[in-house]
């Protein structure tokens, strides 16, 4: 079986293992041990501080088989963005010019610089191992965060993003190529490396600051914008289908989309339900789901098989209760998968 946690600094060389896997454009998990143990003592952190308003606290969760302790994926919530440092990202929108005399009016697509997304929550950091890309384990991997921000909204934003990561091909980012590279004398994967190891405060401020006109790029670069990287095509679509759109927004590095929502717009959000759990040796089971306890820094969620009465009790079997850490009567969190 497999569950859902939040991270411990005991994961370390596990996680570090999941980082050197990850697809190259998730610098959010870098391959390096000091940056790693950070992100691990900011999540346990940010997991015993008593919060109100949605800071500059971070949640990392990874994802174990039970059955044998290894580590399979690993996911991240950012509560707010724009806390600890500018998120910078490139706002995609025509730049309208005007020519009374001529009787002409043109909208010409530009990129521009911004830091229009601060002040949301971010998901980031998935990764899962690529056997179980497209199963139930990819599923709960994303789709777990978003159940604990039902479960403690006051430490969340009202909106929702992530960046999905852009096309490359064999290391090679011909969005990068066409802006980056004339700005840092950098390759793509240095760049992403050293986003990941510092910040993209540093890189997004020798980035050119006026807008940058689309039809100027190559046509390889513009084809890269809002593209989705065919590794980061799972972590798109489960987000699709929890009710994530696209916007005007890409990455500033490869020019991959970002999605948004509202909480309120949020499938496991709205749609899981709260229930109490109760014992059963054996489920009658007529649905799977997803099923999460409410706690914080014992948070556990699993894919299960039941049987849910939408008003009574959820039974659970033995293994259930032990890997939710939970006991009859205790609230769990349940939503179809």
């Amino acid at each position: 079986m497999l569950a859902l946690r939040p991270v411990q600094l005991s994961d370390l060389p596990q996680l570090q293992q999941l980082a050197r896997d990850s697809l190259v454009g998730v610098t959010s998990l870098p391959d390096d041990t000091e940056r790693l143990r950070e992100k691990i003592l900011a999540s346990c952190a940010s997991l015993e501080a008593d919060v109100q308003k949605a800071g500059g606290e971070s949640y990392f969760f990874v994802l174990q088989d039970l059955d044998d302790g290894r580590l399979v994926g690993c996911s991240e919530v950012l509560a707010n963005t724009g806390c600890n440092e500018p998120f910078y990202s490139l706002r995609n929108r025509p730049f309208s010019s005007e020519s009374r005399e001529l009787n002409i009016q043109h909208g010409v697509p530009a990129l521009s610089l911004c830091q229009d997304l601060n002040g949301q929550t971010l998901l980031r950091s998935f990764h899962i191992d690529a056997e179980r890309v497209r199963t139930p384990a990819s599923e709960l991997l994303s789709r777990a965060r978003l159940m604990f921000i039902a479960a403690h909204p006051q430490r969340f934003a009202e909106g929702v993003i992530t960046e999905i990561v852009g096309f490359s091909e064999d290391g090679q980012s011909p969005f990068w190529d066409a802006i980056g590279q004339h700005f840092f004398d950098l390759p793509y994967v240095e760049a992403e490396r050293l986003c990941g190891l510092q910040s993209r405060t540093f890189l997004a401020e020798l980035m050119p600051q006026y807008p940058i006109y689309v039809p100027m790029l190559p046509p390889a670069a513009q084809a890269c914008i809002g593209r989705v990287h065919p590794d980061g095509q799972d972590a798109f679509d489960i987000l699709a289908r929890e009710g994530f759109e696209t916007n005007n927004y890409v990455d500033l590095f490869d020019g991959g989309p970002t999605l948004h929502a509202r909480i309120a717009n949020i499938r496991s959000i709205t749609q899981s339900r709260l229930a109490i759990a109760s014992h059963s040796p054996q489920i009658d089971a007529r649905g799977r789901y997803l099923v999460s306890n409410e706690g914080l820094g014992n948070y556990r969620a699993v894919v299960a098989e039941l049987d849910v009465n939408p008003q009574g009790p959820v039974a659970l079997s033995p293994d259930l209760l032990a890997a939710l850490g939970v006991a009859p009567g205790d609230p769990i969190r349940v939503v179809t998968l």
